[in-house]
């Protein structure tokens, strides 16, 4: 990845070991494994999705896919003003065209990338041939290198491999958020054998382990890793919290003195303290948990 050494990534991320009285009681170790450190813009697995990505545009164009809080568009949008590249992000719903833009999208804009709003119709067939082309001329970026919504596609997920390969023979169960499965899909293929993963997705509907399925049969050639999803813990949904939810958090960053990100974190540490106390894990167990990402200001 010579041509993103400019950017200084900080790899491996850091594993860090928490005493938290919610695991200890049941015998557990709570590890973060904090790749929200990997690089202060391109935060977590956004750095490792994009950048085999940004490798093969080549200095193209680079058109990419996500919603009004995306945060998948924001480290695109940021990665092209750090290597000069140009940027475009087709975003879900058209009717945000006349409104003032969102803090997230604001600052896609004002990284350079330059929005393009399709209708929400458009956007669910936004992978079929004839509409992506359709987009792509509307949007004049034709021969733009495409990066799918979330940034989940073969090369994301062997790039996401190298996380569970830093994590090999150093936690007995990893853990993860999911929004598209890439990262869960490359992560538990890096895994030693003995190793297991879970992911906590973050959206509704149970539609994710085949797509994870998916992705790891186009980037490996078939199903790989022992990992299992619990779709007990979105409450309500992409960018959906509850005052719950958002109790657990304010309470984990008392704790521990570590920013939570709400999205994908915050319902991910919940998750695990629910799992602890089901009794999910036996004990002895070393739980780590990837932060894959931190708050947006």
């Amino acid at each position: 990845m010579t041509g993103l050494d400019i950017l200084r990534p900080r790899l491996p991320s850091p594993l860090q070991e928490l005493s938290d009285p919610r695991f200890a009681r049941h015998g557990l170790r709570l590890l973060l494994k904090r790749d929200d450190l990997i690089h202060p813009e391109l935060i977590g697995n956004k750095w490792r999705k994009l950048a085999p990505n940004l490798t093969a545009a080549a200095g193209r164009t680079v058109v990419t896919f996500g919603g009004a809080y995306s945060n998948h568009l924001r480290a695109t949008a940021a990665a092209g003003r750090l290597l000069g590249l140009p940027t475009v992000g087709v975003v879900r719903g058209e009717e945000l065209a006349d409104r003032p833009l969102n803090p997230s999208l604001a600052r896609c804009a004002a990284d350079g990338m330059r929005l393009y709003f399709v209708d929400r119709p458009t956007y669910r067939r936004k992978t079929e041939p004839d509409t992506l082309a359709r987009v792509l001329r509307a949007a004049q970026a034709e021969d733009a290198y495409v990066v799918p919504e979330g940034g989940s596609n073969s090369l994301a997920v062997r790039g996401c491999r190298a996380l569970g390969e830093e994590l090999s023979g150093r936690a007995d169960a990893v853990a993860i958020a999911c929004g598209t499965g890439g990262t869960l899909a490359g992560l538990a293929a890096g895994l030693a054998p003995g190793m297991r993963c879970l992911g906590v997705p973050v959206l509704k509907g149970g539609f994710l382990s085949a797509d994870i399925e998916s992705l790891q049969r186009r980037a490996f050639g078939s199903r790989c890793g022992d990992w299992t999803l619990d779709d007990r813990f979105h409450f309500g949904g992409y960018a959906r919290t509850t005052p719950e939810l958002d109790a657990f958090a304010e309470d984990f960053e008392h704790r521990h003195g570590l920013p939570v990100e709400r999205l994908y974190v915050a319902k991910l540490l919940y998750g695990l303290v629910a799992l602890a106390e089901e009794g999910a894990f036996a004990r002895g167990t070393a739980v780590a948990a990837v932060v894959t990402g931190r708050p947006f200001p």
